[in-house]
């Protein structure tokens, strides 16, 4: 078990390197062996028609001048035998008994011949290898003769030749294994060096900061898509951590401020301001106005979070948003009888919004509620629907003092507040439009902010359209 248990600790370099390794010798053995093996019968087969050549070819002649193997006609007989011949072959005719009558060999002499088989157990035409030999056998019947054609191939140069293929071949399979190493080696090098400019770009971040980011060629694989996502990621880290310390030190600011008073009022109160009542009266008064403001501030808070992680229903569905929104400016319009609002909402007639009413109503409560604070002397808001494809887009226009074009990208993000705004005298956190854009991402909408200094605001909210069928699939279960 131990030798598994290394493995699985080795650098992942010295893993791809091994399996690589591995994987390419494999392939390259096997393709040898393939090879050599093919090669090698190919080449027995072409000595055996070699052989098989020589054999019809002997035949033939002997039943075509139906010799008589005597005489004159074993000297042409011969001589025949010597022409079709071949390098390392012998050719033996013999008697009934297995006495040679012509023998015919080339580079023959030096061969010591093996116990050849007993002429009349030879019946048919037979072939067989016998050490160094391969022996083609067939019976011979002329007239009154009968005898046997006997040709043995010497298969030496065969086997030598086959030798040093299979000597090459090794040679070759023992440097694909060096081969195959290196190759692994700057294989898995190759591929872990953006693996490791990423580990050093994290040590990187843990020691400089999250501005740190990996440098890399776009090759458009997916190691580059990696890089790009590991970046982006790192672009969103600090983006929240630089959001996070702005909020952390925004809320110590804002809830500084009224602590700051009621201490320093109660410190007066303690020392000597009891006694009066005017300054009894005052700093009990402006107590309480601060309570106020850190009750609303910290309930603010807790709205945000709530709408960071609210919960959405897959179903949700807004029918006949048009009403429901008309019914809300209603209700803000009771508490605000200085402003005239006007509803340009006939688009959303028959549309199916994908949020839950109390949401899309928080929302535009929010908007609607900065419109009112930053009118300015304006005292005229609209709110303005349209359908673009599968989303409702709400407009709500104001004629106030506006944004400043430096502050628009910011306004979004949490106790975020334009100076003009902190200098008008109007309440607030810089929490609403935060948390009107977290609940509004939480349903895949979205809001976008224009705005012109002294000539108003435009704020559009975006929620997407529930499924044209939705609707009568929903009376469907219902009936």
């Amino acid at each position: 078990m131990r030798g598994p248990s290394r493995f699985l600790k080795l650098p992942i370099k010295w893993k791809l390197t091994l399996w690589s390794s591995l994987l390419l010798f494999l392939v390259f053995i096997g393709y040898n062996s393939f090879q050599y093996f093919f090669v090698e019968k190919w080449m027995f087969n072409k000595e055996q028609q070699v052989v098989q050549q020589t054999m019809r070819e002997f035949l033939n002649y002997a039943l075509e001048k139906e010799q008589s193997f005597e005489g004159k006609d074993i000297a042409e007989l011969r001589s025949f035998l010597e022409k079709i011949n071949q390098r390392n072959q012998m050719i033996r005719i013999l008697d009934e008994e297995g006495n040679p009558i012509v023998v015919v060999s080339e580079n023959f002499q030096d061969i010591t011949l093996p116990p050849l088989p007993p002429v009349q157990s030879i019946r048919t035409q037979t072939q067989e290898v016998r050490g160094d030999l391969l022996i083609m056998s067939s019976p011979l019947t002329i007239f009154q003769f009968n005898g046997t054609v006997m040709i043995l191939k010497n298969m030496k140069e065969f086997e030598q030749l086959s030798g040093a293929l299979f000597q090459v071949m090794a040679i070759g399979c023992l440097t694909a294994v060096i081969i195959s190493g290196l190759g692994g080696r700057l294989l898995a090098r190759q591929l872990l060096k953006p693996l490791q400019s990423m580990n050093e770009t994290m040590s990187n971040v843990r020691q400089k900061g999250f501005h740190e980011r990996v440098q890399f060629h776009d090759n458009q694989d997916e190691i580059a898509t990696l890089m790009k996502m590991f970046n982006k990621m790192m672009d969103q880290v600090e983006r929240s951590f630089l959001q996070q310390r702005q909020f952390v030190e925004d809320a110590s600011h804002e809830l500084r401020t009224p602590i700051a008073i009621i201490e320093g009022h109660l410190g007066m109160l303690r020392r000597w301001g009891k006694n009066d009542p005017a300054v009894l009266e005052e700093s009990l008064q402006t107590s309480i106005q601060e309570l106020a403001r850190l009750k609303g501030l910290v309930q603010e808070l807790l709205a945000l979070t709530r709408a960071e992680h609210v919960e959405i229903e897959e179903d949700v569905a807004l029918h006949d948003p048009d009403r429901a929104v008309c019914h809300m400016i209603k209700k803000f319009a009771m508490i605000q009888p200085t402003f005239t609002i006007d509803q340009e909402l006939g688009p959303l007639a028959g549309e199916i919004l994908a949020i839950s009413e109390e949401h899309l109503e928080q929302v535009l409560l929010i908007l609607l509620d900065n419109a009112v604070k930053y009118s300015g002397e304006s005292r005229r808001i609209c709110v303005r629907a349209m359908v673009q494809e599968n989303v409702a887009c709400m407009e709500i226009l104001d004629e106030g003092i506006g944004i400043p074009e430096q502050d628009l990208p910011y306004v979004l993000d949490r106790l975020y507040r334009v100076d003009k705004a902190r200098n008008s005298g109007e309440s607030g956190y810089g929490l609403g439009l935060a948390i009107a854009k977290r609940l509004l991402a939480r349903y895949n909408g979205s809001i976008t902010i224009q705005s012109v200094e002294q000539k108003g605001t435009t704020v559009t909210v975006f929620v997407p359209l529930r499924s044209a069928n939705f609707n009568r699939s929903a009376s469907q279960i219902k009936n």
